[in-house]
């Protein structure tokens, strides 16, 4: 009886061991963006940390359109009695309407009709627009801003889409706005996926923070790689079948034992 028991108690200890060595080899399944040793990272040039870009209209992006008269004189309104007929009237916000650029680069806008705008800035654009639109409109005051300019978050701060409602917006400023990095991520070990290049960013030293704090670009995916627990993950993973194990084993050896 004491025989089978120990081989019982064996054959356990045996199953667990493999049971942890089996969650040790699964804990990094989830990992993204993976790279070999010798993989070498596309260099950070000055130029690109510190270059200030204004995002130029592509095809599919996407942009809202603003049209005021007298110079816009309704944005500031400072007598708005003159503007409204009665003070107790509530005006409502009128919908946001997306205005797509085509595949030819082309944006149909209402009342003055197809425009071609891509490659130019915001900027460039509004100067255009506000020519044709004070055919309609006496002084007539355009603003004309992107809907879809965003990157990518992943990783320890969970999957996030972060808009870029601004221009020459840095690495800080993205990682911030995804509520900063958890205890559970390695600032040493960032990643930036632009395009055909990737760059490989350590922000855990002052020296690396001000090396890889690069402007970010529309389109960019950032993946801030996690602190992985190989034991706690494990145990996680295969909690159940250990539990139907060591329920199943207990339960025999108790059987023998009363034998």
């Amino acid at each position: 009886m004491t025989k089978g028991l120990t081989s019982y108690r064996n054959l356990l200890t045996l199953l667990l061991t493999a049971w942890l060595a089996a969650g040790c080899a699964s804990y990094k399944q989830n990992l993204m963006l993976k790279t070999p040793d010798d993989f070498k990272s596309a260099k950070v040039s000055k130029e690109i940390r510190e270059a200030e870009r204004n995002y130029v209209i592509q095809k599919n992006d996407l942009l809202h359109l603003e049209v005021y008269a007298n110079k816009g004189e309704r944005i500031i309104d400072p007598n708005p009695t003159l503007s409204q007929n009665n003070n107790s009237a509530t005006t409502e916000e009128p919908p946001t309407v997306k205005y797509l650029v085509d595949l030819n680069g082309i944006v149909k806008f209402p009342v003055i009709g197809e425009i071609k705008l891509e490659g130019m800035t915001l900027r460039q654009a509004e100067a255009i627009l506000q020519v044709e639109y004070e055919k309609f409109f006496k002084d007539s005051f355009v603003i004309l801003t992107f809907l879809n300019k965003r990157v990518i978050v992943l990783g320890a701060v969970g999957g996030q889409v972060v808009t870029l409602e601004n221009h020459n917006v840095t690495l800080a400023e993205i990682l911030a706005t995804a509520k900063g990095l958890p205890n559970e991520s390695k600032a040493h070990n960032i990643r930036l996926v632009r395009k055909d290049e990737v760059f490989m960013l350590d922000l855990s030293t002052v020296e690396g923070f001000l090396a890889g704090n690069m402007i970010v670009e529309p389109g960019d995916i950032i993946y801030v790689e996690p602190v992985r627990k190989p034991f706690a993950e494990g145990i996680r993973d295969y909690a159940g079948l250990a539990s139907l194990l060591v329920s199943t084993l207990s339960l025999i050896i108790v059987i023998q034992s009363t034998k």
